[in-house]
């Protein structure tokens, strides 16, 4: 996809379409008015008659104006002027794209009304307008058999109006969005792969071929199952004891900051098929567990976008990666295991896998001397019941680096909310037979799940992300989302910029 920035008349522009704004109560905004000046006033007649309406995702295609360039014009429904603000504009371009896609349209100018800049500068303009473009043409890496479904045409997008003085800024944006929409491809495209074939040995060969197109800024590291074990990860290897499948650790390095400053170190939980283990969870919807490596997902991803960018920042990703599986060495509620750290866990739910292999790769992260560690995990329901699917939930034993990764989410419209991390949720983890218990029970379980991890985390500058709510859709539409690979984005990208 080339992506390129508009800056004076768009009717000038040698683009297949026009993508035009509408308000609801017929008004056009000035860059449609623009268009529709030069085709002799033939969009303000169509509004006024009522054959478009303006409301937020309505679309119509119109082709063969007089007096334009382009031989269409897709008009978009923006809602009202008072009301547009940078969720609906966004809304409006996700349903642009999606609508472009299913025609032979190859290249686009979009002139759509914007909220203020405040909402929506230069910069974010075209990065929001690269990574929902690469959303809304991302088409699920199924393995059915037969004809394909054709791919979409559109192959040039052009964004504006944008001012002189803001053309640089724009152009940085579509180099940063183009990006991360490349990491997005990358983190769906893991999620969505059956557990049969997305194995933690592929999540390995997947780090290597990274690793392999970026030779001189990424280095790849891939432990074994006895290399595990002779970091003596006592908690990750018991997870993985029921399964045929061998664990991997995945460790990836990113040395684009200066020799021996502190990286940001990125954990993501890689499950490639939770079953519960002896704690077998139901049938229903078991199938989605084959997305509970989104943590490992995102954590490639991460490095993905970072590696693109060659972004002047050092940062780790460190993946533990096994299955989650009932059998006759598999673990067993009330079995006590001995961490890296040399604390041990009374297992009470075998099913509470997520917060076991994490806990020995955080204890690995400390080799490395982080700035910050974040995890990232698909760990609870009990967050998906707490935020639902609008909100990653984030805790932290750092309320500054939780404020940091909140205020990212925000800005990428990648949404995230803090939840509190207080002493007395990780009292609710006290066993009388080793020094922590697994799990406490129903009462605040995303929170104890985090307060279980804080017990390795020590002198850490640590946050942890349960993203079992926003990683994946179920019913009708199952299949990754990509989240939170734009929070996760932004913070890398701040954080090399400043």
């Amino acid at each position: 996809m080339r992506y390129e920035v508009w800056t004076k008349d768009s009717n000038r522009l040698g683009v297949d379409c026009l993508v035009a704004g509408v308000f609801e109560d017929g008004e056009l905004p000035d860059a449609t008015r623009q268009i529709d000046k030069a085709c002799g006033g033939r969009i303000a007649a169509l509004v006024k008659r009522g054959d478009f309406a303006g409301r937020n995702g309505d679309t119509l295609l119109v082709g063969e104006l007089p007096g334009l360039r382009a031989k269409r014009v897709l008009l978009v429904g923006q809602g009202t002027r008072t009301t547009l603000n940078r969720r609906l504009w966004r809304r409006a371009v996700y349903t642009a794209v999606t609508a472009l896609a299913r025609t032979r349209i190859g290249s686009a100018a979009f002139a759509l009304a914007r909220p203020a800049a405040s909402e929506l500068d230069d910069y974010w303009l075209a990065r929001a307008t690269a990574e929902i473009a690469a959303a809304a043409l991302y088409r699920v890496n199924d393995l059915k058999t037969g004809k394909k479904p054709r791919l979409p045409a559109l192959a040039r997008i052009l964004a504006g109006p944008v001012a002189t003085s803001g053309v640089a800024a724009a152009r940085r944006g579509f180099t940063h969005g183009a990006a991360v929409g490349i990491g997005l491809e990358t983190l769906r495209n893991l999620g969505n792969l059956p557990a049969n074939v997305c194995t933690p040995s592929y999540l390995a060969n997947t780090a290597r071929a990274l690793a392999r197109r970026h030779p001189q800024s990424l280095r790849v590291r891939v432990l074994d199952e006895r290399a595990i074990r002779r970091e003596r990860m006592g908690c990750f290897l018991a997870v993985t004891r029921g399964s045929e499948e061998p664990p991997r650790f995945i460790v990836l390095e990113h040395r684009g900051g200066k020799a021996g400053e502190a990286p940001v170190v990125l954990v993501g939980k890689g499950i490639t098929f939770d079953t519960g283990g002896i704690s077998l969870k139901d049938p229903p919807a078991m199938d989605e567990m084959k997305f509970d490596m989104s943590g490992a997902a995102t954590v490639i991803a991460a490095l993905t976008v970072v590696s693109e960018l060659q972004l002047a920042l050092n940062v780790v990703g460190l993946v533990p990666t096994c299955e989650n599986m009932p059998g006759g060495r598999a673990i067993k509620p009330g079995d006590i295991v001995t961490s890296a750290s040399g604390q041990t866990v009374e297992i009470l739910n075998t099913d509470a896998e997520g917060r076991l292999i994490l806990c020995d790769a955080l204890h690995y992260a400390r080799r490395f001397k982080p700035a910050a560690v974040i995890d990232i995990a698909t760990l609870t329901g009990a967050c998906v019941v707490a935020l639902g699917a609008h909100h990653s939930g984030v805790m932290a034993n750092d309320d500054a680096l939780a404020h940091e990764l909140v205020e990212s989410g925000r800005r990428a419209d990648d949404r995230a909310w803090q939840l509190p991390l207080t002493e007395d949720y990780a009292e609710q983890l006290k066993s009388n037979f080793a020094d922590m218990a697994n799990v406490a029970g129903r009462d605040g379980g995303a929170i104890t799940a985090g307060a279980f991890l804080g017990k390795f985390t020590k002198g850490l500058k640590w946050a942890h992300m349960d993203i079992a709510g926003t990683a994946y859709l179920s019913g009708a539409q199952k299949g990754s989302t990509g989240r939170p690979i734009s929070l996760l984005s932004e913070f890398l990208i701040q954080r090399a910029t400043h």
